[in-house]
């Protein structure tokens, strides 16, 4: 990654910190995606337990049960100095199940969830095919980067 950074990414833990990826490690894969994107903004990252993951997931999916990664994205109105481009929140429990039932490394698939939360910020989606299919290959292309496996390979 080289230039100056796309913007502060805020790391923040609503959970317990042991056997989660560090502080410095989500930053840097954050950054990664920004870098990549060409996009510029303030960030969060926020890791939760299941119960906020629910609440969220609830309040703005209509989903009951907490998912792995949610993304807000944010316009920023004009005339604000720092351009904020939203919030990730990840869902600790679910992504650490996941791993295991998909039989991936903890940190490949942190990463994953990563990079896809942060792609969304970013303006990609998965809602058609063909949205799914460039969403894919840019996660393919930025895992690979950050030293992890293709995550949908079976």
């Amino acid at each position: 990654m080289s230039g100056a950074p796309a913007g502060p990414v805020a790391i923040q833990f609503a959970t317990a910190r042991a056997g989660r990826p560090a502080p410095a490690t989500l930053r840097r894969w954050a950054l990664a995606v920004l870098a990549r994107t060409g996009r510029e903004g303030a960030v969060t990252l926020r890791v939760v337990d299941a119960e906020e993951g629910a609440g969220l997931n609830r309040t703005w999916r209509g989903k009951r049960a907490p998912t792995n990664v949610l993304s807000f994205p944010l316009e920023t109105p004009p005339g604000v100095p720092e351009p904020q481009l939203g919030d990730v929140v990840i869902c600790a429990p679910v992504v650490e199940r996941e791993a295991i039932a998909q039989d991936k490394p903890p940190a490949a698939h942190w990463a994953h969830m990563v990079v896809h939360g942060l792609l969304h910020l970013a303006g990609h989606d998965h809602q058609t095919p063909r949205e799914a299919a460039a969403m894919e290959r840019l996660e393919i292309d930025l895992l690979a980067q950050l030293g992890y496996p293709n995550p949908y390979h079976d």
